[in-house]
């Protein structure tokens, strides 16, 4: 009997299943089109035709089936949110409206931000104060509760967030009021004192806000799945991938949905340091090109990097401080609307632009004959060749060309230019959409990217990264096996995790160490729980301690991890110098004679998932493994301004371990297509890999 492990990953574009045998290391896929208006369906369709093509019951299923979802972050961005209600204290009902008085372009007259996902008409306030000390001057009254209580209820809320001043101190008044609501009103409420217990008062509140508004949301799905689930005889539970790169139960995801909002990019970059350690890469530029949007993740030391808060819904995408800034741990990623489905268009001066709109599942690229008439760079990959109609999805799935010649030629029109150089056109442009943005990514990180070897996956991924290798100047692209759905497979390679952070400023010299340590514990307790919640055995959890630090008189921290295990035991003289080494990393120069205080104390607590490898990819040697399985040619336009070159077609699984062939070349697999551009050489890996190296091979 195979340790069967299932793993699911929905898309904006694609819905991703994967099955992995524990004990053989088979690995089945499966992939389909997402339904937005009922994401449950493709869901149950992907799971359902994939065990019933490999002969698996639902029974036979008993480890932990791992999800991950784009829902939480597409809801905040397309406004599609629960109706939840806000509830603070007096005087501050519009700080959602005030944010943080930035402006994130000075010159801007008419500069915008997203609407707040709770209004200010469903924002109430309740009479109560906690100091910054922690000192309840002023509880909220029983008149005052019951008032409060009467007016959300004739708002016919859905969920209600609760962020009082200063209660990331002292969450007693918040607690209150929490209890209040959640007996008269009997709906879904949270506190920032659990979401999100840190100083500063707007992303606090935008954070509680952005996970109240989200409940709705995910709960009745959750709900709905877990439902199906145990009525088709599954035995394993539910996880949820979060953005920081763990998983915990869908109980406390449901509870707190705001961690998923990275969810989906979270797990391929995970999958991506399995395979960074796999190859012996330190550092790995992961590129994740998908059907609706395009994710670049730095791997270094074998790791992501982490950071401690995430903007979302940004208004532009490149401009910080034009969404809302949850304060979430998420892996450290640049993400863009270019996918297969990004739309393309002539805009007001006649320039030609590729997304960030997306076509999505419905009706998708113009090709998938659903009612589609914009060019999508699906549309321009299949007149250019990259594509084949006929294979698409192994043939389950055809697409129709004529669909996509007609949108293109409307736009090749608006530029007066031939259809098939207007398809090499967005071809190029998305290319350079993806290459600035992780080029950006790699700026911000103090990173020169390249000769950075790119692991390329998602579904367009394949298909674009030797284009965009050879903008970033990257001479090593891997395209591993089953790269279409490796973000699914993340989830199953990725460790029962979560971190948690509040804030208590305090001085380093003098620190009361019984109060640090009675806040630590607080923290691990509540990590233990919620690890245990997730199946994890008590004894095989594990600590790892951090604090925000800062100069005294400073307005911003620098995040430094310095100790790990049950207990905190590093001295402080080890602390201010971890700091002083991380402040110079960073600003060049240390600040001697100047006192250090903490304002953040983080602890990270994890479990590593058990141990899995992949059997090698299948090679059919009977069909032809010594000319690499060629049996097909079709002209390919690699660049604009460029005639077609024939290229041979490959089939993956006839590719043997050791094979190698030069491009021009298209490799080709049910779920993507692996491009393989002129002046590139291809070896095949003892895994299943292909490794193309730019240049002799």
């Amino acid at each position: 009997m195979g340790d069967w492990r299932l793993a699911v990953d929905i898309g904006g574009t694609f819905t991703d299943i994967v099955l992995l045998d524990g004990v053989s290391g088979s690995v089945q896929v499966e992939k389909t089109l997402t339904t937005p208006a009922a994401l449950l369906d493709a869901v149950r369709s992907g799971i359902t035709g994939l065990l019933k093509r490999t002969g698996v019951r639902p029974d036979e299923i008993v480890a932990p089936i791992v999800h991950a979802t784009t829902l939480i972050t597409n809801s905040l961005i397309e406004g599609k949110t629960g109706r939840a209600a806000l509830v603070t204290t007096m005087g501050f009902a519009d700080t959602l409206l005030i944010r943080d008085e930035h402006r994130y372009d000075m010159y801007d007259l008419q500069i915008e931000f997203p609407d707040p996902p709770v209004p200010r008409d469903r924002t109430f306030e309740v009479g109560e104060r906690t100091t910054a000390q922690g000192i309840v001057e002023r509880g909220p009254s029983s008149e005052g509760l019951a008032d409060l209580a009467a007016q959300i209820r004739d708002c016919g809320v859905e969920a209600v967030a609760v962020c009082l001043l200063n209660s990331y101190v002292n969450p007693s008044n918040e607690r209150r009021v929490a209890d209040h609501l959640r007996q008269e009103l009997g709906v879904p409420v949270c506190v920032s004192a659990e979401i999100s217990p840190q100083i500063r008062e707007y992303p606090r509140m935008i954070t509680t806000a952005c996970n109240a508004a989200t409940m709705p949301v995910i709960g009745p799905y959750l709900d709905e799945l877990r439902k199906w689930l145990s009525a088709e005889g599954f035995g394993g539970s539910v996880l949820m991938m979060l953005s920081n790169g763990g998983v915990v139960s869908a109980e406390e995801a449901a509870q707190a949905p705001i961690r998923l909002v990275e969810s989906g990019p979270a797990a391929g970059a995970l999958a991506a340091r399995w395979y960074a350690r796999r190859l012996g890469e330190q550092r790995l530029l992961a590129f994740d090109m998908g059907g609706t949007t395009a994710k670049a993740t730095l791997i270094e030391h074998f790791e992501p990097d982490l950071v401690n808060s995430f903007e979302v819904a940004r208004m532009y995408r490149f401009k910080k401080g034009s969404g809302f800034p949850v304060s979430v741990p998420s892996v450290d990623l640049v993400e863009i609307g270019a996918g297969g489905g990004s739309l393309a268009r002539v805009d007001q001066f006649g320039l030609l632009k590729v997304g960030p709109e997306s076509a999505g599942a419905e009706p998708g690229p113009a090709c998938y004959g659903q009612g589609g008439t914009v060019p999508a760079v699906t549309d321009a990959d299949l007149l250019l060749g990259l594509l084949d109609a006929d294979a698409f999805l192994g043939g389950d799935m055809p697409l129709d060309a004529s669909l996509s010649e007609e949108s293109v030629a409307c736009v090749a029109h608006g530029l007066g230019m031939s259809t098939v150089e207007t398809a090499a056109g967005i071809h190029e442009v998305v290319n350079q959409n993806m290459a600035a943005a992780a080029r950006m990514h790699g700026v911000e990180r103090g990173v020169d990217l390249r000769g950075v070897t790119i692991l390329a996956f998602g579904g367009a991924g394949p298909v674009h990264a030797c284009g965009v290798a050879e903008l970033l100047e990257s001479d090593r692209v891997v395209f591993p096996v089953n790269a279409s759905v490796l973000s699914a497979f993340g989830t199953l390679v990725s460790p029962v995790r979560i971190d948690l952070a509040r804030s208590m400023l305090r001085p380093l010299d003098g620190l009361d160490e019984d109060e640090r340590d009675g806040l630590l514990g607080e923290l691990r307790d509540e990590g233990r729980r919620v690890l245990m919640e997730a199946g994890v055995a008590e004894n095989a959890v594990g600590y790892r301690y951090g604090i925000d630090a800062r100069y005294v008189g400073q307005g911003n921290e620098i995040t430094i991890w310095v100790d790990e295990g049950d207990s905190w035991t590093v001295p402080m003289e080890d602390v201010r110098a971890t700091f002083e080494e991380e402040y110079r990393r960073i600003f060049g120069l240390a600040i001697p004679d100047v006192g250090i205080e903490a304002v953040t104390w983080r602890l990270s607590a994890s479990a590593e998932s058990a141990e899995v490898e992949p059997s090698l990819v299948v090679c059919h040697e009977s069909e032809g493994v010594g000319d690499g399985g060629s049996v097909v040619s079709r002209p390919v336009v690699f660049d604009r301004g460029s005639p077609p070159v024939e290229a041979p077609v490959y089939r993956r699984d006839r590719l043997a371990p050791g094979t190698r062939f030069d491009g021009p070349a298209v490799v080709e697999e049910r779920e993507t297509t692996s491009v393989i551009r002129p002046g590139w050489s291809v070896e095949v890996a003892a895994d299943g890999s292909l490794i193309a190296t730019r240049g002799s091979a």
